[in-house]
Order: structure tokens, then sequence, then C-alpha cells
């Protein structure tokens, strides 16, 4: 089967998994998560640790039963990492008079367009907002649900996205641009 649903997952201090009706529950100090299962796979919780099976029986075909062996076994990591520890996403807005501010969990961005953008986000992420002098401004998302972080990340980067001429835009911090010599480079 999968190679990496045959690895199981151990289950941290502080952290509970139950399994109803093909429904996966996790809960710990961050928060708690649920994902569905497929029936063609089976879920073995004991001794600390999470066992992954395909069920030979069902009537999913086995290519299907091994691209969810892993999936499942990939997704169900995720959220005991999210609910024992957690998600950071760090996004960093390069370009001048970018600035982002926000209260709660509206967040307002000033973007170099006509108008202001204003996202509101779900009461399961966290959100700050650091701008210092000579500083890009730095907007810091903390959620335990990896899915959601990645979604909301997508989102705000869709905003400005990151152009390879001048590096302005929305990105994520660290990420380098491969940039690009304007039309003047090659007209020599």
């Amino acid at each position: 089967m999968s190679r990496i649903g045959k690895l199981p997952i151990n289950i941290p201090a502080g952290v509970t998994v139950n399994q109803a009706n093909g429904v996966v529950t996790v809960k710990g100090p961050k928060g708690e998560l649920s994902q569905h299962v497929d029936a063609s796979i089976k879920v073995n919780i004991a001794d600390g640790q999470i066992v992954f099976e395909v069920d030979e029986n069902s009537a999913v075909n086995i290519k299907q039963k091994q691209a969810f062996h892993g999936l499942y076994r990939s997704l169900i990591n995720n959220m005991v990492v999210g609910v024992s520890e957690g998600y950071t996403k760090v996004l960093e807005l390069v370009g001048v008079g970018y600035r982002v501010s926000n209260q709660g969990n509206l967040i307002e961005f000033s973007l170099g367009y006509t108008h202001p953008i204003f996202i509101q986000l779900p009461s399961e992420v966290k959100v700050e907002t650091k701008s210092e002098r000579n500083q890009n401004p730095l907007l810091i998302l903390e959620s335990c649900d990896k899915q959601l972080l990645g979604l909301i990340c997508a989102k705000i980067r869709s905003f400005r996205k990151p152009e390879p001429y001048k590096g302005k835009g929305i990105l994520f911090k660290g990420e380098v641009i491969r940039r690009k010599s304007g039309k003047t480079a090659s007209a020599k």
C-alpha cells in the first residue's frame, strides 16, 4: 500500500483521539478538529498510536485505496500536530505604502489600490500585525487547522501577488522571488 500510510502516528501527551461512525475526532490544548475517513480505510487507535490499514473487502479500486491510505494518514497527522503544537504562517508586505492593521479578527490592508481591503477571519485563527519603522509590515497568522490557515494565506496573497520585476507584493517570510530584468536590459 502507500508508504506514507504505513507510518504510525504517535499521540502526544494531552491529546485524545476518538473514532465513531467513520469520523476521527482529535482534541488537544490548542483546539478540536474532526475528519471523515472513507470506509475503505480502517483506523486503529491503540497503545498511544494511530495505525491505518486498507480494507481489502471494500468495493473501491486498488489505486484509489492506496491514495486514500496516504491521504487520510497525512490529514490525521496534521490534525494531531495542529491541536498539540499549532501552525504559524508569517506574511510580509513588500511595497512602498503597503500597510496592514487589525482589530480582533478584522484585517485592513492598504495595498496601493484606491480603497482599503477588509477581510474578516474565522474565530479559529489568531492574528497579529507588526509594523516597525524601516521594516516591511508583517502579518502573523496562527491556527490549529492547517487547511484553513493555508486557504486564508492564499486568499490574502491573491490581493497582491508577488511580481517578478520589482519584487513587490505579499510574500511568505523568507520567500525568494526570482527576479526578471525589464525591457531596458534586453535592448542593449
